[in-house]
């Protein structure tokens, strides 16, 4: 009964799985336990609800902040943090989602397939003991069923089952479909090489028969003796009795069975194979039978399995929904706050000119510390074209001033006025001037109205419509030289339309007019064509001092070293704003007290500052926003490197592309160029910037403690003893300290970014803290150690162990581990589990082992030495420093071969290695268009043929964009076409070449094939001379020639070398280049900048510049 249950269950299960399937899904939505939907709806609804409550909190906060009592601004601080928290949940929760449903599932599901294995070989067992203790029940079915499929007889009538009579003496032949290459069958006759479809010979019952049938077992075919085995308990000679009863019989047929237990295994596959065929056949008749009542299959191949799928994935998602569902209850609860209203009331313009000065009334303020600029400016006005210029030419020219807002752009613009108006009234340089603010949204007609109420000194005209004020404009300028002052300009590019309908009437002037923009950022100073752009310059201090007690106590008489000192307190805390200055010593003036001002200066005296900041700050994009935001964490003046902003706004999610074949890097140095035309990024060398102080203040507002930094000196005795937030995202710790990490900075549960910037040369890092970090910090997405690229990556540890917790940061994004050269870096096989990683920096630390298996979103790997088998499944790559070919599995040129987002700088070590060209062309650098920097280098190892090399660096052809090429060790015949201008399509861009130990006799390779090449250095190269063409290298600026001893002679050079290097060559060819009138000396005489390196008597010798002997 219960063999019978089980088989109803399963054939029920099987014939109602595409409805269980079909209906599943269904249900579990009804009972809540599908979150799909409220996926769709927090990335369609409620995410971009959220971004706009943000801002309106935060607008609410910024501008109301002077008319708040301090509880409400409290509240509104708080509504701010849970928001932000919010949207990082909101982006948790993708990343959850994600990787529970492909991770997870795959997982479980992975584990029922063991567990249903396991089953199987255990009923294998199970039936075996039944087979061998000779149940009767299982002959008798395999006496009506198994054997009845299987061994079939010759005859065309079947075998009857009970009726020994039927049984034939006559071998049957069974044919066994089995492939030799997925099973080995067992020898169950006494030809032990039976296999494949050969014909076995078995007899079908022991009474046909006086001898019975040698069935030979394992052990007897390593005998070739095969013994008779008994089918009775009685038999005791070697011929058994006959069998006359059906007991005996049946005995007979177990007997048999039993002996061939290792021919059934054989059979096992094409019964399996049958089966198949017949289940899929079953199934196609089931599914047809449900298609025509309407029912259809889920999923293709829908089984247990997959309903196993649905309800797993429906229970991990319903944690998601709740998740889901608290992020909209915080949106909820925030816009139903009464705080909320004010500000929106309030237009962009009023915002924007709130504490901004008009331009319309001449300003008698003065000016501190612009002189310079001023003289700048006024050169520029007084310059008049002389000659014939082209009709088409306009008949003003331009003159652009950018700076952040509060630069005092609106007052030098309007001091430029008054100092022509005033002292070069004899001048007579124009004759009209006009001074117009533009908003963003400005009107071409109002600004019309405006330029002809300057000009004719008169009210308004009655004039509105745009043709109308168009003509009545040009016929007010028409034969005269104007200066046009545009105040703010907000154009984002040169074909505006509104900016073309405002310049339209002006070309009627004369020549020498100007344009004098003013903007906040460098596109809108320039949208005019500006020649030259000038950024605002800073104060010095005592300049701006002087600034600020002149509007804070002029006009008044007081004693002015008394009030000089609070006051010098008090404009440090306005970072250097002119405006602000102006706004704070207002107030200060119309109360002289020095009580007053001792307590103002304990105070935040930057309000009506934030205000013109926070509006320029909010026209940004919103996603540029929360980047920057994210600066925040960084100390004040800090300088910010390019390509380590980048791939922590990448790492935070803060970075968006509009479509799928768009980089995110190309994004987010978008979002760089776009801060920095605002001035809210300052340039600061190459590739770097600082922020602004006055600036930072503005993000430590809108952030609150979002962010947090910990300024922990080295100096600093007893430790940092201050106190970290609890609800703080980001932080930036500037030391690394193990007391401080594991007594505050672990119980930081909600921290998703954590930078230690040094590590002192003597501290260690010890595993077990970075394991408490991994245990207790799960919501991780950037772990930076030794961050700081100036001072010493990790230089105590020789052995770095990531420990295997690293796995339980599931979000984590960026992972770095700055260590030197000499420290071996040992990564878990855990780090495969983490599917978001897309940066491991270790610096230059060594790899010897790599778990790369399912690491697929990784973009960037740093270290110093690397040994990686299967590099080229990690076809996300776009960092790899260097790359070496071996002679072994997963370590060949091919790896490199669909790597083609590879970027920067690329090392190729071990080219000795590689056998032929079409090995090279494996490589497929041509197709890697964003390498800028490219070596290739062979190893003094087990070398090819130089025939044979010369064919690998032909094959091994760098992308057209390339910058930089060195090859290091060459031993080729020649050199490949494309180096030598024979072949198009290879770096014809190239600056810079390094050619270093190449080894070949006779004249040096030509260089035709780079004509921009800037930079040419050879090293210890056994050329005779070089080319005979340098000459064309018209555009070469440096030439460094170091240790070839057998150059002697040099070719003629072009004339636009500036620089060039002699160290360590041929006795002859040094001195014949320091003896004038030698041709050596006269190929190199117009080279302004020499220097000569070399060894005399033991002591080396430097000379700069080269001096005639």
């Amino acid at each position: 009964m219960e063999w019978k249950a089980a088989e109803i269950v399963a054939v029920l299960g099987w014939l109602l799985s595409p409805v269980i399937t079909l209906l599943l899904p269904k249900v579990l939505a009804c009972l809540g336990f599908d979150a799909s939907q409220k996926l769709r709806e927090l990335e369609i609804h409620i995410i971009p609800e959220l971004k706009k409550t943000v801002r309106a909190v935060d607008q609410e906060r910024m501008m109301q902040r002077g008319n708040r009592v301090k509880t409400d601004l409290d509240a509104l601080d708080k509504m701010a943090a849970m928001l932000r928290h919010a949207l990082e949940d909101a982006e948790d929760i993708f990343d959850d989602s994600h990787e529970k449903i492909v991770v997870r599932c795959w997982h479980r599901l992975r584990r029922a397939f063991a567990v249903c294995i396991a089953l199987c070989k255990s009923s294998c067992v199970w039936i075996a003991g039944v087979v061998r203790t000779k149940s009767a029940r299982l002959l008798q079915w395999a006496r009506e069923s198994s054997l009845s499929l299987f061994l079939l007889p010759r005859s065309e009538e079947p075998i009857p089952a009970n009726n020994s009579a039927a049984i034939t003496n006559k071998p049957i032949p069974v044919i066994i479909d089995i492939p030799a290459s997925d099973v080995e069958p067992d020898p169950v006759t006494s030809n032990a090489e039976a296999s494949g479809n050969e014909i076995v010979p078995v007899t079908a019952g022991a009474a046909a028969s006086n001898e019975p049938n040698q069935v030979p077992s394992s052990s007897e075919a390593s005998n070739n003796e095969p013994d008779p085995v008994a089918t009775s308990v009685e038999a005791s000679d070697d011929k058994p009795d006959p069998v006359t009863t059906t007991s005996d019989s049946s005995g007979r047929w177990l007997s048999c069975l039993c002996t061939s237990f290792d021919f059934f295994k054989n059979c096992c596959a094409s019964l399996y194979s049958w089966l198949a065929h017949v289940f899929e056949a079953a199934c196609f008749y089931r599914d047809w039978s449900y298609q025509v009542v309407g029912i259809k299959k889920c999923q293709e191949n829908a089984s247990l399995f997959d309903m196993l799928d649905v309800f797993f994935t429906a229970m991990s998602r319903l944690k998601l929904k709740k998740r889901i569902q608290q992020v909209e209850n915080t949106v909820s609860e925030v816009n139903k706050s009464p705080l909320l209203g004010v500000a929106g009331n309030s237009t962009p313009k009023d915002i924007a000119n709130k504490n901004r000065r008009e331009l319309g009334a001449a300003s008698k303020r003065e000016v501190f510390g612009r002189e310079a600029l001023r003289d700048d400016i006024m050169g520029r006005l007084r310059e008049i074209p002389q000659g014939d210029a082209p009709s088409y030419s306009p008949c003003y020219s331009v003159i652009g001033i950018y700076g952040v807002a509060g630069s005092g752009k609106t007052t030098f613009a309007g001091y430029i006025r008054d100092y022509i108006k005033e002292e070069c009234k004899e001048e007579k340089l124009f004759d009209t001037i006009m001074c117009i603010h533009v908003s963003e949204t400005f009107s071409v007609e109002d600004i019309f109205q405006e330029m002809l109420k300057d000009i004719s000194k008169d009210s308004l005209p009655s004039i509105s419509d745009h043709r109308g004020l168009n003509k009545k404009l040009k016929e007010a300028l028409r034969g005269k030289r104007f200066l046009l002052i545009l105040d703010d300009l907000w154009v984002k590019n040169k074909n505006d339309q509104q900016l073309e309908e405002l310049i339209s009437p002006l070309n009627v002037g004369l020549k020498g007019s100007k344009i004098l923009v003013t903007a906040r950022t460098k596109e809108a100073a320039g949208a005019l064509c500006a020649d030259k752009l000038i950024e605002m310059p800073d104060l010095d201090e005592d300049q701006y001092l002087a600034m600020f007690m002149h509007y804070a106590l002029s006009g008044t008489r007081v004693a002015l070293k008394e009030f000089e000192q609070v006051g010098r307190d008090i404009a440090k805390k306005l970072h250097g704003s002119p405006i602000a200055a102006v706004t704070v010593a207002g107030r200060l003036g119309a109360n002289p007290n020095i009580s007053f001002w001792k307590n103002v200066a304990k105070l935040d005296m930057l309000n009506d500052t934030m205000d013109a900041l926070w509006w320029s700050y909010k026209q940004l994009n919103p996603d540029i926003r929360r980047c920057f935001e994210f600066c925040n964490i960084f100390p004040r003046r800090f300088k910010l490197e390019k390509d380590q902003l980048v791939h922590l706004w990448i790492a935070q999610g803060f970075v968006k592309t509009s479509c799928a074949i768009e980089e995110m890097e190309d994004v987010a140095e978008g979002y760089i160029q776009e801060l920095v035309s605002c001035s809210f990024l300052q340039p600061k060398g190459t590739d770097s910037f600082v922020i602004h102080d006055l600036l930072h203040d503005l993000i430590d507002k809108i952030v609150g403690s979002g962010c947090f930094r910990i300024n922990n000196e080295r100096s600093q005795r007893g430790g940092w003893k201050g106190d970290v937030p609890r609800d703080v995202r980001h932080l930036f710790v500037q030391n690394y300290d193990v007391e401080l990490i594991t007594e505050k900075i672990v119980r930081l549960e909600y921290l998703r970014t954590l930078i230690i910037d040094v590590v002192e040369e003597e501290t260690p890092v010890e595993e077990k803290v970075i394991e408490s970090i991994c245990k207790r910090l799960p919501k991780l997405r950037v772990l930076a150690i030794a961050f700081s690229k100036k001072h010493c990556a990790i230089k105590k540890t020789k052995k770095f162990s990531v420990p295997k917790s690293i796995a339980q940061l599931k979000h984590l994004h960026y992972l770095a581990f700055r260590t030197n050269l000499s420290c071996s870096v040992i990564l878990p096989s855990a780090l495969t589990k983490l599917h978001h990683i897309q940066r491991l920096d270790f610096a230059g630390g060594e790899i010897s082992e790599f778990p790369s298996a399912g690491l697929m979103n990784l973009q960037h790997m740093i270290c110093g030495v690397m040994k990686i088998p299967n590099l080229g499944r990690l076809i996300s790559l776009q960092t790899l420093r260097s790359f070496t070919i071996w002679n072994k599995e997963g370590y060949e040129i091919r790896q490199l071969r669909d790597l083609n987002k590879l970027r920067g700088s690329l090392w190729i070590h071990g080219l000795e290695n590689v056998k032929s060209k079409e090995e090279a062309l494996q490589a497929n650098l041509a197709a890697k268009e964003r390498l800028t920097d490219l070596t290739f280098n062979w190893r003094d190892d087990t070398r090819c043929s130089p025939e044979v090399e010369a064919d690998v660096l032909e094959g091994l052809c760098p992308p057209v964009g390339l910058q930089r090429l060195e090859i290091y060790g060459y031993r080729g015949s020649r050199y490949p076409d494309w180096m030598v201008g024979k072949q198009s399509g290879g770096p014809e861009g190239l600056r810079n070449l390094y050619l270093i130990a190449c080894s070949q006799l006779g004249t040096g390779p030509a260089f035709e094939a780079f004509p921009h090449l800037r930079v040419l250095r050879i090293r210890a190269c056994s050329w005779d001379s070089l080319t005979g063409n340098m000459e064309r290298l018209t555009l070469l600026k440096k030439l460094y020639i170091i240790a070839c001893k057998n150059i002697r002679s040099l070719p003629t050079l072009p004339q636009s070398i500036e620089e060039f290097y002699l160290y360590h060559c041929n006795d002859e060819l040094m001195k014949s280049c320091r003896t004038v009138g030698h041709p050596n000396w006269q190929k190199i005489e117009h080279i302004p900048r020499k220097f000569y390196l070399y060894f005399c008597n033991g002591e080396l010798i430097f000379v700069n510049p080269f001096a005639a002997v």
